[in-house]
């Protein structure tokens, strides 16, 4: 129970990667407050933990949301250790640009993207930072992608933003190393979720090999072909790392930038 008593912000944890990494922070003891687009589905998540936990609807792109939400935060718990940058994705399947290269992207898409997965990081830490300050210490995790390690042809608008929270992370750590505030970014792999499922579909459609694969079997015949380990990451595989990374264990560790890809970037080297 190494988190035990402390209070974390997990944002965009009503499913999927935020979901994987509340359940572990869960179960080293930390209290939770889930923040999500999604409201109801953030209180049923919630509900399942075995730990004091709350979930919360809100806009994790508004600062002045992000700000409300963390001071019910602290006035339920009394304090606030850990933040979890998770939020991301795509909010409109028509304007995530998945499949198109940069110059068929549009606008309206290029500021969706970077809104959901740059200013995310931006509101929900500016929000989050005073309360660390208070304190003297507390650990930030943001999740970034390999998208934003390599090359992305097919995602230019997501890998951009996820670029940009792995370089916000670098500049954040060295920031506020003065007030023992540790902050380190995750780079998923492949993981099932509905970033993968919306490229999936994609791919049927472009791949003759892939016309009569359900879009799990395309997800998977991905995994075989890129994955040096040859097999799928997993939400509590971000989970883990993340709570360790929140754990008096990793007390000096900041900045780092930590691939959770099966070896998928070493192809890039």
């Amino acid at each position: 129970m190494k988190l035990e008593e402390k209070v974390a912000i997990v944002t965009g944890g009503a499913r999927g990667i935020g979901e994987g990494i509340a359940r572990c922070l869960a179960a080293e003891g930390a209290r939770l407050a889930l923040v999500d687009l999604d409201g109801k589905d953030a209180e049923a998540t919630a509900a399942t933990l075995d730990v004091e936990a709350m979930g919360l609807e809100a806009d994790v792109s508004s600062e002045k949301e992000m700000r409300e939400v963390t001071q019910r935060v602290i006035e339920r718990f009394g304090r606030l250790d850990i933040l979890v940058n998770n939020a991301g994705g795509g909010r409109d399947a028509n304007r995530t640009g998945i499949g198109s290269p940069f110059t068929r992207i549009d606008q309206d898409t290029w500021d969706e993207q970077l809104t959901t997965n740059l200013r995310t990081t931006f509101a929900a830490t500016k929000a989050a930072i005073p309360h660390l300050q208070q304190r003297k210490e507390g650990s930030i995790v943001n999740i970034a992608s390999v998208a934003g390690l390599v090359p992305m042809v097919f995602l230019p608008p997501y890998a951009a933003a996820k670029a940009g929270v792995i370089s916000l992370t670098r500049t954040l750590a060295l920031e506020l190393a003065r007030n023992n505030i540790r902050v380190n970014v995750i780079c998923p792999g492949l993981i099932w979720t509905r970033v993968w499922e919306m490229l999936a579909s994609v791919l049927k459609e472009r791949i003759k090999n892939y016309a009569e694969l359900d879009l799990r079997e395309i997800f998977l015949q991905e995994v075989k072909r890129s994955v040096p380990l040859g097999r799928e990451q997993t939400t509590e595989d971000i989970g883990k790392l993340a709570t360790f990374l929140c754990s008096p264990d990793a007390q000096n560790i900041t900045g780092q930038i930590i691939s959770v890809d099966g070896g998928i970037t070493l192809r890039s080297m």
